[in-house]
């Protein structure tokens, strides 16, 4: 695998960890914050890492719906660490409601990610 796209996807997975912990704690505080949800921040490096190989693939990929699928499915996996890790603090959490929020997010990445990376 290509250093700088490993090197890119380990600082993504950091920065969504981070940015998912500062809005949890502006929501819940700090202080509320259980210690699975830190833990479970630990699961976006491998979450980056596995469709790693996605995203080259993608910017190959000439037919704009399986680009945009692989995009998709490339946002797959660290999303839903990070959607259902927040959405897991409420105590109104519904499993259903936000894996459904993360099908219809992915299909809208994938989609925004094939319009704007086109290839080259």
């Amino acid at each position: 695998m290509n250093p700088l796209l490993l090197r890119s996807m380990l600082v993504t997975g950091l920065l969504i960890a981070v940015l998912n912990v500062i809005f949890a704690a502006v929501e819940y505080g700090f202080a509320n914050l259980p210690a699975w949800f830190w833990l479970a921040q630990l699961l976006l490096l491998p979450a980056m890492l596995a469709p790693a190989r996605l995203f080259p693939q993608a910017m190959h990929t000439r037919a704009y719906l399986s680009r945009a699928w692989l995009y998709g499915l490339g946002w797959a996996a660290p999303y839903t660490v990070y959607k259902l890790t927040s959405d897991a603090l409420n105590p109104n959490f519904s499993v259903g409601a936000s894996l459904m929020a993360v099908v219809i997010t992915c299909l809208l990445f994938g989609l925004i990610f094939a319009a704007l990376r086109k290839p080259q």
